[in-house]
């Protein structure tokens, strides 16, 4: 996968780094609480559950929510600083601590990529619906055939035991989407915007197929060969890589429905 990307997108000039913070990890704060944000705006929350990580440029500590807030409630001086065997670097309210099953599943993808620097993971409805089905993502649409190399992870209960991130990893492998069956949906990228990307089209080709298998109608899919090149020119070295370009019109969005992420 291509190195880390930098997104072109400083933080707005009336944002003030806290005192003692540089730049590098306030920068991460923003975008991070923009994209719990975002995903609580697109429907692809779970009340105070799931998590979205990013990795701290420079450094092996990553940041994740506070276990009792909703995603809309996400703020980047909110974030708690962990290292990856999940200890506690900065937690500006100690009421709340962090999910340890959100620490096994996120560390286990910082720990094994380094260039990841961000990972979402979620529990949709359609997720849920297609990590359920045998037959994984099937490339009924343009959209799904971005996916046509997702990996798979097979269900191992409740994601609490720490041997279970070498197999999370694995399965992973070099990929930056994967379905954890019976379960959700993970996707990672190099940066937040790219993550976030990622996991905003594999969330509708989750919807795509629920909707389509539910029609009772008889499913189309292209020849291989027309899968394999639109997958192909899916991805980064075939065209400028994802959430380049969509994510300071993103961050606009916020900006006009509520600033308050960047605090």
């Amino acid at each position: 996968m291509n190195a880390r990307t930098e997104i072109p997108h400083p933080v707005d000039a009336s944002d003030t780094c806290p005192q003692g913070m540089d730049m590098a990890e306030w920068q991460s704060r923003v975008d991070l609480a923009a994209c719990y944000r975002l995903v609580a705006h697109f429907g692809m929350s779970d009340l105070i559950y799931n998590h979205i990580t990013a990795r701290i440029p420079g450094t092996e500590d990553i940041l994740i929510n506070p276990y009792g807030l909703m995603y809309e409630e996400i703020t980047a001086s909110s974030l708690v600083k962990i290292d990856l065997e999940g200890r506690i670097l900065a937690n500006p309210d100690p009421a709340y601590g962090i999910n340890p099953a959100g620490y096994v599943v996120h560390s286990a993808v910082h720990a094994a990529r380094p260039d990841v620097g961000c990972v979402i993971h979620t529990h949709t409805r359609a997720g849920m619906a297609v990590s359920a089905m045998r037959c994984g993502l099937l490339p009924l649409a343009q959209t799904s055939m971005r996916f046509h190399r997702i990996t798979y992870h097979d269900y191992e209960s409740v994601a609490l035991d720490l041997d279970e991130r070498a197999r999370l990893a694995q399965d992973l492998g070099q990929e930056n989407a994967m379905i954890l069956r019976n379960h959700g949906l993970l996707a990672a990228g190099p940066t937040v915007a790219q993550a976030f990307n990622t996991l905003y089209w594999l969330e509708l080709a989750c919807r795509v197929q629920v909707d389509a298998c539910g029609s009772g109608q008889e499913l189309s899919m292209p020849p291989e060969a027309v899968i394999a090149k639109t997958h192909h020119l899916y991805q980064p070295e075939a065209r400028r890589p994802y959430g380049e370009l969509e994510w300071p019109a993103m961050l606009r969005m916020l900006n006009r429905r509520d600033p308050g992420y960047r605090q």
